[in-house]
C-alpha cells in the first residue's frame, strides 16, 4: 500500500497567518503540521509516500522534507523492523478543485496498489496498522464520534445492521453524531471513479461522491477512531490541536 498526504489550498480560514506559507507548514506544539499525517502513515507501516500540494510552497516542503531520509528511524521504531528507505514523491494541484481532484493526482504514482489517503491538517492519536492489515479491496473510512459533525461528510446507518447506507457532506441536519475524518483507504478503481464526478455546487470534485460510489456498491468499510483526532484547519483548531499534541507529550 502507498500513502498520500493532501497538502494543498489556500487555507483562508487560517489567514494571516498562512499569508505567505502553506498551512500544513505551520507549527502544531514542536513540529510543523505536514509531519504529523507523515507519522500517521509510517506507523502503518507505509514507505512510499506522495505529497499533493500546490506550486507556491512545493519548493518548502522540499526543503522542509526532503526524499524522507530523516524519517527512516521513526518507521523502523515504530514497525519494530528495519525498512531501509522511506521515499517522499511530490505532485503539484493547480488551484483547488476539492480532495477528489487532488488525489486523482496520485493515479501514476499508485499505479495497482491500493492507496491510504490523508489530509494534511488531520492529526490522530490512533495507530491504523491494524486496520490497513485487514483492507483487501474497496474502501475503509475512519469514523469518530464529536460534538458538531455538520462541518464534515457525516455517515447514515441502517437501524437495523448498523452498517453505512450513505455519507452526507456537511448536513444541516446530522443523520448520525459521527464525522468522516480526513482518513481513507482505497483500492485502485478510486481514479476511474473520480474521472466520473462532476463538480459539486461548489466547483469541486467532493471524496463524498467516492465514498457513497463504494458504499452504493457494497465495498465500504469503516473503522472507529478511539484516540483523538482533530483537524487545524481553522484558527481554533489549530490551537486545540497543539494542546491536544502537548498533553499527549507531557505523558511520555
Amino acid at each position: 500500500m502507498k500513502g498520500v498526504i493532501l497538502g494543498g489550498g489556500f487555507g483562508t480560514r487560517l489567514y494571516p497567518l498562512t499569508k505567505v506559507t502553506n498551512k500544513h507548514l505551520l507549527p502544531v506544539y514542536n513540529k510543523p503540521m505536514i509531519c504529523y499525517p507523515i507519522e500517521t502513515l509510517l506507523k502503518m507501516g507505509i514507505t512510499e509516500i506522495l505529497i499533493v500540494t500546490g506550486i507556491e510552497f512545493a519548493g518548502d516542503f522540499l526543503r522542509l522534507l526532503g526524499h524522507g531520509e530523516e524519517f527512516i528511524a521513526d518507521l523502523n521504531k515504530w514497525n519494530n523492523t528495519q525498512y531501509p528507505v522511506v521515499q517522499f514523491h511530490y505532485a503539484v494541484q493547480k488551484g483547488a478543485g476539492g480532495i477528489a481532484d487532488a488525489l486523482r493526482l496520485a493515479e501514476l504514482f499508485a499505479g495497482k496498489d491500493s492507496v491510504a489517503v490523508i489530509l494534511g491538517d488531520n492529526i490522530f492519536e490512533d495507530n491504523f496498522k491494524n486496520e490497513m492489515t485487514k483492507h483487501e479491496n474497496g474502501a475503509m473510512i475512519f469514523i469518530k464520534e464529536v460534538k458538531d459533525n455538520r462541518r464534515f461528510g457525516v455517515p447514515i446507518f441502517d437501524a437495523e445492521t448498523k452498517r453505512i447506507v450513505g455519507i452526507e457532506e456537511k448536513p444541516t441536519k446530522p443523520k448520525s453524531s459521527y464525522a468522516v475524518t480526513g482518513l481513507y483507504i482505497y483500492d485502485h478503481r478510486v481514479f476511474d471513479i473520480i474521472r466520473t464526478l462532476k463538480p459539486s455546487v461548489r466547483g469541486e470534485l467532493e471524496i463524498t461522491d467516492v465514498n457513497n460510489w463504494y458504499v452504493k456498491n457494497g465495498s465500504m468499510n469503516c473503522a472507529i477512531v478511539n484516540g483523538f483526532w482533530t483537524d487545524a484547519g481553522t484558527i481554533e483548531t489549530l490551537h486545540s490541536a497543539s494542546a491536544l499534541v502537548k498533553e499527549k507529550e507531557s505523558k511520555k
